[in-house]
């Protein structure tokens, strides 16, 4: 049903497109842009961290993973509003999770901004547990939730 597609140079547009309008409903509710939505997604897609998610070779979510030395961080799940409620953000999370596995990594991390509580919910559903909060280091006055699920 599903499948992923590493991102290349020419999918920036897109790629900015889907995360602008998958996160779009989030500003009023934090009260400003969140993160991914202010990313330069260049360097990643450079580096190889930026996935979509195709159903019938139609983009219908974007997925930003980054390695680090012991876990994968889950930098943006975006989701457009359109593709919302059709599996396609649990479809992200097991790939995601998968994708530790094969990379020999034993967890995978997100944050999140405490706000988004929809989103902590599906993450806990998923087995992620909280592990921390923080001061977000781009926003003052704003927080992060730190979540992270061990992978098998």
């Amino acid at each position: 049903m599903f499948h992923l597609r590493l991102a290349v140079k020419a999918d920036l547009g897109l790629v900015n497109a889907m995360t602008q309008d998958a996160y779009q409903p989030w500003v009023s509710t934090l009260g400003g842009l969140p993160l991914p939505m202010t990313e330069d997604y260049a360097p990643c897609i450079a580096r190889q961290e930026v996935w979509f998610v195709e159903r019938t070779g139609e983009a219908v979510g974007v997925l930003v993973l980054a390695p680090a030395d012991k876990h994968l961080t889950m930098l943006s799940l975006a989701v457009p509003p359109i593709y919302q409620g059709q599996g396609v953000g649990r479809w992200m999370l097991d790939a995601a999770e998968q994708m530790a596995r094969t990379a020999a990594r034993t967890e995978l991390r997100l944050y999140t901004n405490p706000g988004m509580t929809r989103n902590i919910a599906i993450y806990q559903r998923a087995g992620f547990r909280e592990i921390g909060q923080r001061p977000n280091p781009h926003r003052p006055g704003w927080m992060l939730v730190d979540m992270a699920k061990t992978v098998v």
